[in-house]
């Protein structure tokens, strides 16, 4: 598995802040962020966002938070992962 680092949270402190990479082979968006707290896992986990989908978080999932100061590192790793994915279809 091969990790393309494309950006961290720019007011990190220096110690476990919010990043993006994209996976290349997957061209998966792989995000670390602060885990939710319990009232924003309540409203994700109780509420019905989509008709007829099950309500809850599955055990193997988490609800993170992203700072919206790093929307241009996540649209710039929208645009790795696009490439990513094209990359891999012309190689398959």
């Amino acid at each position: 598995m091969a990790l393309r680092f494309v950006g961290m949270d720019p007011n990190t402190g220096g110690e476990g802040s919010p990043t993006v990479w994209v996976e290349e082979e997957s061209a998966d968006l792989v995000l670390q962020g602060e885990e939710a707290d319990e009232l924003l896992r309540t409203l994700v986990g109780s509420t019905e966002w989509v008709a007829g989908h099950k309500t809850g978080i599955p055990a193997h999932e988490r609800v993170i938070r992203i700072p919206v100061r790093m929307a241009p590192i996540l649209r710039e790793a929208c645009d790795a992962a696009e490439r990513a994915a094209a990359e891999h279809r012309d190689v398959c």
